[in-house]
């Protein structure tokens, strides 16, 4: 069976489980999801630029310079993967590095010129199509996805995890 068709034929039937053992498929969908869904994304990116790399360009270009633990939290990335992006797109001449100007410890990362080109040229239209898969949902389905993943986040920040 290929990726596509495990992925196909991941569905669910929750009836007849205890409340438990629901919870516990709810969650393993919901694991074979997001890994599929960013697996999918990033093999569609149309520049070459994973998911991440266009979120950071993304975040820096609607928020303007932020230090590096503030996207870390914003992109659910570990320092060391933070570290790591910004190297990469500071490589690619996309962001650069400048001393924070009331805290020495902190680097603020920003679009550069190559950067801001890159976001206004072609951020939008990346993004929109690496969300076409939403189409397959009908306008009431995507509010319910909406409202569920809202709930969702709510819990794990209630859980004490930074959404």
């Amino acid at each position: 069976m290929s990726a596509e068709q495990s992925c196909a034929t991941a569905a669910v039937d929750l009836t007849g489980l205890t409340e438990s053992d629901a919870r516990q498929a709810l969650a393993g969908q919901t694991a074979r999801f997001a890994a599929g869904f960013l697996r999918w994304i990033d093999s569609r990116a149309g520049s070459g630029m994973s998911y991440v790399r266009l979120r950071l360009l993304q975040a820096l270009h609607c928020h303007g310079p932020t230090i590096m633990r503030d996207l870390a939290s914003e992109l659910g990335a570990s320092p060391r993967n933070m570290t790591a992006l910004v190297d990469a797109l500071e490589d690619a001449s996309l962001v650069v590095r400048r001393p924070h100007p009331t805290d020495r410890r902190a680097t603020l990362i920003e679009l550069s010129a190559a950067g801001v080109r890159e976001a206004e040229q072609s951020l939008g239209d990346q993004l929109d199509a690496l969300s076409a898969i939403f189409a397959e949902l009908s306008a009431a389905e995507r509010e319910q996805f909406s409202a569920a993943m809202t709930k969702l986040l709510q819990a794990m920040k209630e859980r004490g995890q930074p959404c």
